[in-house]
C-alpha cells in the first residue's frame, strides 16, 4: 500500500516547507496579524470617543461648538479615506517635527520648507535616526491609531447623533419632569437607550474598519499586506536560501480567510449584543423579545 511518508520527495517536500514557513520573515508575518487585532483594540474604543465627543459637540446648544461638531463629522465623511491616510500622516508627522524643530534648534536660520524637501534639524526628527527599531515601528503605529481614529470617529459620530436623536422626547421630558436636571436626563436616559439605535450602524462601522486595515500598509507599517505581498513574491536561490515562484495569490488567499473568519465572529458577537441591549426596550427587537418571553 502506498504511503506518503514512505516517498522520499515527498518527505523532502514537508521538510523544506517547515523550514520555510519558519523563517524569521514568517514569524514577522504572524506576529503581524496581532498588529492588526491590536490597531482594532485600540481604534475601536479611540474611534468611539472621538464619535461620542463629535456627537456631543453636533448637539450643543451653544452654537459655536455645535458648528466645529458638524463641520468634523461633514469634512472628515467627505474626503476619501485613502486621501486622508496619505494627506493627515504626513502633515501630522511633519507638524511634530516642526514644533520640536522650533524649541530644540532656536539658532536654525535656514528654511524649513525648501522646495519640496521638509528640512528640520537632526535632533528634531521623529524618531530620531539614532533610536532603536521597535520606536519606528510604535511611532508609526501611533499616527496610524490616530489617523483611524479621526476618521472612523467622524462617521461613529454621525451614527451616534442620529441615535440620539432617535431616543423619543417624550423619555427626556418625563424625567425633566420628575425633576432631572438636563445633565442628569442625558446621561440616565437618552445615553443608556440610544446605543440600541445606534448599534446597526456601529456594526456596520466595525465591519468597515475591519476592511480598512490593509490601510497600514500606506502609513509604512509592516501589517499582514506588505508581508504577503514580500514573501509572496518570486525569490530566487540568489536571494534566499528558499527560492519559489510568485506565490502572493496563496498569501492573499490565507488573508480573505482571515477577514472573512474574523468578520464572522464579530456577527456572532455583535447580534448578541444587539440582542442583550434591545432587552426591554421599545424597539421592534425588544417588542418581538417581550412577546417570545
Amino acid at each position: 500500500m502506498f504511503s506518503f511518508c514512505s516517498d522520499p520527495a515527498i518527505l523532502e517536500g514537508i521538510q523544506w516547507l517547515s523550514c520555510y514557513l519558519t523563517t524569521g520573515k514568517h514569524f514577522a508575518f504572524y506576529m503581524s496579524f496581532g498588529t492588526v487585532l491590536l490597531l482594532l483594540a485600540v481604534t475601536a474604543p479611540a474611534a468611539l470617543l472621538f464619535g461620542f465627543g463629535g456627537a456631543m459637540a453636533a448637539r450643543a446648544r451653544f452654537a459655536p461648538l455645535s458648528w466645529i461638531g458638524r463641520a468634523y463629522i461633514a469634512v472628515v465623511r467627505g474626503v476619501p479615506d485613502i486621501a486622508f491616510f496619505l494627506f493627515f500622516v504626513i502633515a501630522l508627522d511633519q507638524g511634530i517635527e516642526f514644533l520640536r524643530h522650533k524649541v530644540k534648534c532656536p539658532d536654525w536660520d535656514a528654511p524649513v520648507r525648501q522646495g519640496n524637501d521638509f528640512v528640520v534639524c537632526d535632533i528634531a526628527k521623529m524618531p530620531l535616526s539614532s533610536s532603536d527599531q521597535w520606536i519606528h515601528e510604535v511611532y508609526g503605529f501611533s499616527l496610524a491609531v490616530i489617523t483611524f481614529a479621526i476618521v472612523f470617529g467622524a462617521f461613529a459620530a454621525n451614527v451616534l447623533f442620529g441615535a440620539m436623536r432617535a431616543v423619543p422626547r417624550a423619555q427626556i421630558e418625563t424625567a425633566e419632569a420628575y425633576g432631572m436636571t438636563h445633565r442628569q436626563a442625558f446621561w440616565r436616559i437618552l445615553v443608556p437607550q440610544m446605543w440600541t439605535y445606534a448599534l446597526p450602524g456601529l456594526s456596520n462601522l466595525w465591519m468597515v474598519l475591519i476592511k480598512a486595515t490593509p490601510l497600514l500598509f500606506l502609513l509604512g507599517v509592516e501589517d499582514i499586506v506588505y508581508w504577503a505581498r514580500e514573501l509572496g513574491g518570486s525569490k530566487t536561490a540568489r536571494f534566499t536560501d528558499y527560492p519559489h515562484g510568485d506565490w502572493r495569490m496563496w498569501y492573499f488567499f490565507g488573508l480573505l480567510v482571515f477577514y472573512l473568519l474574523f468578520t464572522k465572529v464579530s456577527e456572532v458577537v455583535l447580534e448578541r449584543i444587539s440582542r442583550r441591549l434591545s432587552h426591554g426596550q421599545a424597539t421592534l427587537a425588544g417588542e418581538a423579545q417581550r412577546k417570545t418571553a
